[in-house]
C-alpha cells in the first residue's frame, strides 16, 4: 500500500481552514505517513516532558489538566470539522491521541516523590495498546457523533492507562 493512500481524500471542493486543520492533526503530526496516532502520542510526551522535569508536581498536574481540557474542547471541534473535509474518523485527525496520552501521564504528577522515568514509557505503551485494541467497551464510544466519538475512545483509553500507571506509581 502506498503511504500516500493513507491520507484522506477530500470529500469537498472547499479548502480546509488552517486553524482547525492544525488542531485536528496535532499540529501536522497526523500527516506523517506511518502511525500518525503513535507520533501524536509521542508529541504529547515531548510537549509535557519539560513541564514534568522543570516544575513542581502541583504546577505540572494543573497545567496538564488545563491543557488536556482546552485541547479536548478544541480538538473535538477541529475533529468534527475534519470529518466535513476528509470523511468519518480520518486517520490524520490525531488530536485525540494527544489528549489521551496527557490523561495517561496524569498519575506521574501526583507528588509521590519522583516517579520512575520508565513509567513514562509504560504510560505511552499502555495508552497506545488500549487505543489500538479498545478493550472493555471502549470501541462503543466511537459511535458518538463527530469529534465526540473520535475523542471519547482515546479519553477512555487514557483513563484506563492512567489507572494502571497510578497503581504502579504507588507500589513500585
Amino acid at each position: 500500500m502506498n503511504w500516500k493512500s493513507r491520507w484522506p481524500k477530500p470529500i469537498t471542493d472547499k479548502k480546509f481552514p488552517f486553524v482547525p486543520k492544525m488542531l485536528a492533526t496535532a499540529f501536522g503530526v497526523g500527516f506523517l505517513p506511518v502511525a500518525p496516532g503513535t507520533w501524536a502520542a509521542l508529541l504529547a510526551i515531548i510537549l509535557w516532558l519539560p513541564l514534568y522535569l522543570l516544575c513542581d508536581f502541583g504546577v505540572t498536574f494543573w497545567v496538564t489538566i488545563i491543557a488536556t481540557v482546552v485541547y479536548c474542547i478544541a480538538g473535538t471541534w477541529a475533529s468534527t470539522e475534519s470529518e466535513k473535509y476528509w470523511g468519518k474518523d480520518p486517520v490524520v485527525a490525531s488530536a485525540d491521541e494527544v489528549v489521551g496520552q496527557w490523561i495517561a501521564l496524569l498519575p506521574l504528577c501526583s507528588g509521590v516523590d519522583v516517579s520512575p522515568w520508565w513509567l513514562i514509557i509504560v504510560a505511552f505503551a499502555l495508552f497506545r495498546l488500549f487505543d489500538i485494541f479498545k478493550p472493555f467497551g471502549i470501541r462503543s464510544l466511537e459511535k458518538l457523533r463527530g469529534g465526540y466519538g473520535m475523542m471519547a475512545d482515546d479519553i477512555a483509553a487514557g483513563f484506563l492507562a492512567a489507572i494502571i500507571v497510578m497503581v504502579l506509581n504507588i507500589f513500585v
